[in-house]
């Protein structure tokens, strides 16, 4: 098998859509020779005459310079058939995501290319052990799973399947290191890292809208207000619903009915009417022009002077921070078992996962609350309130979260509320996924900042708080809901099991 590198040698891309074009650019950005290549007649032609068009584009803007463009364009060259291109070091096929064609094209590029060749496929959830599946030399097939736009898009999955060779998964490595990449290890499991970790910022996002715990708005407002770029419901929305349910469908099929995967009954709803997002016009928002939410609560702030800062941590430091700008005298309760605010007659806890109505069985004679989890230093954060609370407390509670810096997003008293669930979730999917093999603690910070923009990796989040934290909150939810659903990771029960 092949040890050599691959940098400047010959590339075949086979698909001239917006991924097998990206994926020609970068290549001849980098200084390749680049063959493209598109069943479709003609295809290939316009591709590059859209490319053109593109570092036109780029030059206008400053970005290129006028010889560099000319220079990526004279290095891609259009293959009529695969015979063309048959000194390719490398093949990155870019076709539909589809078994048997790939199969069909991996094994046409086999009987073409040289036995060193490798032949990467940017599939984004077909394994590639079935795709290696079959031919003669089943050890060079790599996954080289780029993200959309390529040219923007920094992280590429370099899948390896049961017969893929490590060096070629090295070679491949390498290689999009000097295509101004960032590389990520992965092993061929339904979703492979990104859109495998990624199922829980959809799942529940559609478990408190089928619960009706607060709208699409506000769902994706706590979430932004957590430093996410996007909220679940507008990206799903610019994705297509019909694309998002495809892929949750495939990664629940391919994982055996595996209940942490299940898909929604919501979505499945808006894919049987077609509302798909902004291609059809309407999805959980209307378009162009997305509904305005509804009005931003701007009532006063206000905290009583009377008011204690409970617990020790992150958050109680921060919460003592503020509390102290509005009541100089405000003392700090460092004994108490939770986080958050209280009076004689009032607790506004941080979420560990327990509805408040829980909570507030356990605090006779005080109202109860409990706040999401406060990523960010500002921005709409979700509370709930005790069914037993009074008015006043209703009243008071969006008052204290204002006078910490916070929009306040009233919400059913559902488990975990809105951030902490779904960052917990997510912490455990990319703990399971380092149990089973998928890739590493660093493999998965990676792809999640670059491939889909969270703000911070899931092995991030777990440092700024605690194993234990996690754990609370996946334990509270498994306990409303009781099912398969919601269960700790052994890589993370581990690490919080003191004994």
């Amino acid at each position: 098998m092949m040890s050599g590198r691959l940098q400047g040698r010959p590339v075949l891309v086979i698909g001239a859509g917006i991924m097998g074009a990206g994926i020609a650019q970068v290549a001849a950005q980098a200084g390749h020779p680049v063959w493209l290549h598109d069943m479709r007649e003609g295809a290939a032609d316009q591709a590059k005459d859209k490319l053109k068009s593109t570092l036109d584009g780029l030059v206008a803007k400053g970005r290129v310079t006028a010889a560099d463009a000319e220079a990526t364009l004279q290095r891609i060259g259009v293959a009529r058939s695969l015979e063309d291109a048959r000194d390719a070091a490398i093949a990155v096929e870019a076709i539909v995501e589809n078994l048997e064609a790939k199969r069909g094209l991996l094994r046409d590029l086999e009987a073409v290319l040289a036995d060193d060749a490798v032949l990467a496929t940017n599939t984004s959830s077909i394994s590639i052990t079935a795709l290696a599946n079959g031919l003669r030399r089943p050890e060079r097939v790599v996954g080289m799973h780029f993200f959309n736009p390529v040219p923007l898009m920094k992280l590429v999955e370099v899948v390896s399947g049961l017969h893929t060779d490590r060096t070629v998964a090295d070679d491949v490595f390498s290689l999009s290191r000097t295509w101004g990449k960032v590389p990520v290890h992965a092993r061929s499991t339904p979703g492979f890292i990104v859109n495998r970790i990624a199922r829980p910022f959809y799942a529940e996002a559609l478990m408190l809208l089928q619960e009706q715990a607060l709208s699409p708005h506000e769902v994706d407002a706590c979430l932004r207000g957590a430093g996410f770029r996007m909220g679940p419901c507008e990206l799903m929305d610019l994705i297509g619903h019909d694309t998002n349910f495809a892929v949750t469908m495939s990664v629940y099929e391919a994982n055996f009915g595996d209940k942490r995967f299940v898909p929604s009954l919501v979505q499945r709803e808006l894919v049987d009417g077609g509302l798909l997002g902004r291609k059809t016009g309407r999805g959980f928002f209307s378009y162009p022009v997305p509904e305005a939410p509804g009005a931003v609560d701007t009532g006063p702030a206000a905290l009583p002077p009377d008011i204690v800062v409970c617990g020790e941590g992150r958050v109680a430091d921060m919460l003592f921070d503020r509390v102290v700008r509005h009541v100089p005298t405000a003392r700090r309760d460092g004994a108490t078992p939770w986080t958050g605010l209280a009076t004689a007659t009032s607790q506004l806890r941080l979420t560990d996962g327990a509805p408040a109505f829980e909570l507030a069985a356990a605090a006779v004679g005080q109202d109860v609350a409990v706040f999401d989890r406060p990523l960010a230093a500002s921005g709409h954060l979700a509370y709930a309130v005790a069914r037993s609370a009074s008015q006043a407390w209703r009243d008071e509670v969006p008052a204290w979260l204002r006078a910490l810096g916070y929009i306040p997003v009233l919400m059913a008293d559902a488990p975990g509320l809105v951030v902490a669930r779904t960052v917990s979730m997510l912490i455990n999917e990319a703990a399971d996924a380092v149990l089973q093999g998928v890739c590493t603690p660093e493999g998965a910070d990676a792809a999640m900042t670059l491939g889909v923009n969270y703000p911070a990796g899931p092995f991030e989040w777990l440092a700024e708080g605690s194993v234990e934290d996690v754990i609370g909150v996946i334990d509270a939810l498994d306990a409303t809901y009781r099912g398969e659903r919601y269960r700790v990771s052994p890589w993370l029960r581990r690490r919080g099991d003191k004994t």
